[in-house]
C-alpha cells in the first residue's frame, strides 16, 4: 500500500538530479514514485549529465499529458537509450553477449579495451563525431516545451577552457545543451556552444544546488544521488582504483557546495537578520530571470530543508555498469528507486515542507556549530 503524505496542502518541491550514466535509470525510478503523489508540484529542477536528460523528459512529459504524461515520457527515453545502445560499441552488456556467444569471455580484454580508450582520443576512434544521445532527445524530449515551462529547469556543463560551471536555463536549453551537459571527453567529441567547448557537467556541478536556493517558490529540495556516497572496500586493482578517482571527482562539486550552504546557513542562523555579506553576492550571478532580485541571510537560506534519496544497492554497484543499456538492467534500476522513494515517503514524507531529513551540519567545518533541529538522515 502506498504511504501518502499526510499533509492537508500542496508541496513544492526543488529536485537535484545527478548524473551517473545508466545508473540516471534509478533517478527515472524516484522520478516515476513522486509523480504518483498528487501532493507534490515540482518547482524547479538542477541537473546534471543523465540527471538532465531525467529532468528534461519530466518537464516534456509534465506539459503534454500532466503526471502520467511525464511516466510516460521518461520511460520513452530510457527505453530509447537501450534500443540505441544496443548498436553502440560502448555498450558492455552487447560486447558481453556477443563474445561470450563465441565462448570469449570480455573480462580477458577489458584492460585492454580500457587502454585503448585512454591511448586514443574519440577524435580518432570517432572522427565524424557521431553521438546516439543526439536522437535519442530529438526522439522524446520537447525542447520547445522546455523553453516555456513554468517549471524552472537548470542544467550544468564544464567550459573546457576554464574548467568552470556553466548553469543553463530554460530559454537557453537545446538538444545541445543537453549533450554538452553528458559530454564524456573520453568517449565523445567536445560539444560547441555559441563557439565555446563543453564537457560533462559532472566535473564542475553535479548537480549545482545554488540556483535551487535563489529560485522562488520552494524551500525544500530533493536530492537524487547515484554515485556511491561511501565505498566500504578500499579499492586495490588499477582498474577499481581508477573508477572509484572518477567517482570521488563526480561528487567532489556536490560535497563542495553542500559544505557551502552549511557555513550559509550556519551564518544565517546565528545572525537571525537579513544582512548581505560574505558569500552571498557570488550567488547573484547564478541562474535566470525566475529568481529572485536578492539574497539575505535569512531567505532562503536560513530556511532551507534538504533531503536526500539514495540506495545501499547504488553504493554497493560497480562503477563500470554505468555504461550497460540493456532494458533489464534499466528496468531493475527504475524498481530501485521507485523503492528508494517509497522507503523515503515512509521514513521522512511529513518531513517535507517542514524539516530537513539531511543534516547540513555533517558538513560544517567551522568552531562551535549551532544545534539544528533536522529528522534522521536517510
Amino acid at each position: 500500500m502506498r504511504q501518502q503524505v499526510s499533509t492537508a496542502s500542496i508541496i513544492s518541491l526543488n529536485l537535484a538530479l545527478q548524473g551517473g550514466g545508466a545508473h540516471g535509470a534509478f533517478t527515472w525510478g524516484v522520478l516515476d514514485r513522486l509523480l504518483d503523489e498528487k501532493s507534490f508540484q515540482i518547482n524547479a529542477i538542477s541537473g546534471t549529465s543523465a540527471g538532465a536528460m531525467n529532468g528534461a523528459a519530466l518537464v516534456s512529459g509534465l506539459a503534454q499529458g500532466g503526471r502520467s504524461g511525464a511516466q510516460q515520457s521518461l520511460e520513452a527515453f530510457w527505453r530509447n537509450v537501450s534500443d540505441r545502445g544496443r548498436l553502440t560499441r560502448y555498450n558492455a552488456a552487447t560486447s558481453q553477449a556477443v563474445l561470450g556467444g563465441l565462448g570469449i569471455d570480455i573480462a580477458m580484454f577489458r584492460p585492454f579495451l580500457e587502454t585503448g580508450l585512454r591511448m586514443f582520443s574519440p577524435y580518432e576512434l570517432n572522427p565524424v563525431g557521431l553521438n546516439p544521445l543526439r536522437s535519442v532527445i530529438r526522439a522524446t524530449i520537447d525542447l520547445d516545451v522546455i523553453t516555456r515551462s513554468p517549471i524552472a529547469f537548470f542544467v550544468t556543463a564544464t567550459h573546457v577552457a576554464t574548467g568552470e560551471a556553466r548553469i543553463f536555463s530554460n530559454r537557453e536549453i537545446s538538444s545541445e545543451v543537453l549533450l554538452a551537459s553528458a559530454c564524456l571527453p573520453t568517449l565523445f567529441h567536445a560539444i560547441e556552444l555559441d563557439g565555446e567547448f563543453y564537457w560533462d557537467g559532472g566535473y564542475s556541478g553535479n548537480p549545482s544546488l545554488m540556483p535551487l536556493v535563489r529560485t522562488k517558490g520552494a524551500s525544500d529540495i530533493l536530492l537524487v544521488q547515484t554515485s556511491p556516497t561511501r565505498r566500504s572496500t578500499i579499492p586495490q586493482n588499477a582498474r577499481e582504483i581508477a573508477l572509484r578517482e572518477k567517482e570521488i571527482s563526480f561528487n567532489t562539486p556536490l560535497i563542495d557546495e553542500l559544505r557551502l550552504l552549511a557555513e550559509l546557513q550556519h551564518q544565517a542562523r546565528r545572525r537571525g537578520s537579513p544582512q548581505r555579506t560574505g558569500v552571498f553576492p557570488r550567488l547573484t550571478a547564478l541562474g535566470s530571470g525566475r529568481q529572485s532580485d536578492s539574497i539575505t541571510a535569512a531567505d532562503p537560506i536560513a530556511d532551507l530543508r534538504l533531503h536526500r534519496i539514495t540506495s545501499k544497492e547504488m553504493n554497493d554497484r560497480s562503477g563500470q555498469s554505468k555504461m550497460n543499456s540493456a532494458w533489464q538492467f534499466l528496468t531493475d534500476l527504475r524498481d530501485e528507486g521507485r523503492e528508494a522513494a517509497d522507503r523515503f515517503l515512509i521514513d521522512h514524507g511529513t518531513d517535507l515542507g517542514r524539516r530537513s531529513s539531511l543534516d547540513l551540519s555533517r558538513w560544517l567545518q567551522c568552531v562551535g556549530k549551532t544545534e539544528v533541529k533536522t529528522a534522521k538522515a536517510s
